[in-house]
């Protein structure tokens, strides 16, 4: 007699890995009172050329366009977890790909976190891009330390 398990997609495998990484990650965050993200004024990136194999940093600062290779490079956003934390730094992206006597076209748009480059990958033949780390992460000032004028 054979016994007959179940089957799982890729898909139910990749939801739930996901979902247990949340339920772990708030768990985490709830155990800090009044910790918050900090706020970097850039984002430090790594640039793949697969066809060179040669590998870049990429300095990208908030709301300027980088260029690597045909990519343009805009970061939006960048947040990093306090030192108490576990290490984690994210950055909201976008991303084109720019050739000449041709209109842009958007090959990324969201946010790609360090610690996971493969949960939210660029998809491009000949280029990688992902997060490292932010560039100059502060503490976003609070209300209460901003005066009234």
């Amino acid at each position: 007699m054979m016994v007959r398990m179940p089957r799982f997609s890729g898909m139910a495998i990749l939801f739930l890995g996901f979902f247990f990484y949340l339920m772990n990650t708030a768990g985490a965050a709830t155990n800090l009172e009044g910790a918050t993200n900090l706020e970097g004024d850039g984002a430090l990136l790594q640039g793949l050329d697969k066809v060179t194999a040669r590998s870049s940093p990429i300095q990208a600062p908030l709301s300027k366009s980088v260029h690597f290779g045909t990519l343009e490079i805009k970061v939006h956003r960048c947040v990093k977890h306090p030192p108490e934390e576990t290490p984690e730094s994210a950055a909201l992206l976008e991303i084109f790909d720019v050739r000449p006597g041709e209109r842009p076209i958007v090959l990324f748009r969201g946010w790609m976190f360090a610690s996971s480059p493969a949960l939210n990958a660029l998809e491009h033949p000949v280029y990688d891009v992902w997060v490292k780390d932010c560039l100059n992460a502060k503490s976003p000032p609070s209300p209460a330390s901003k005066s009234p004028q």
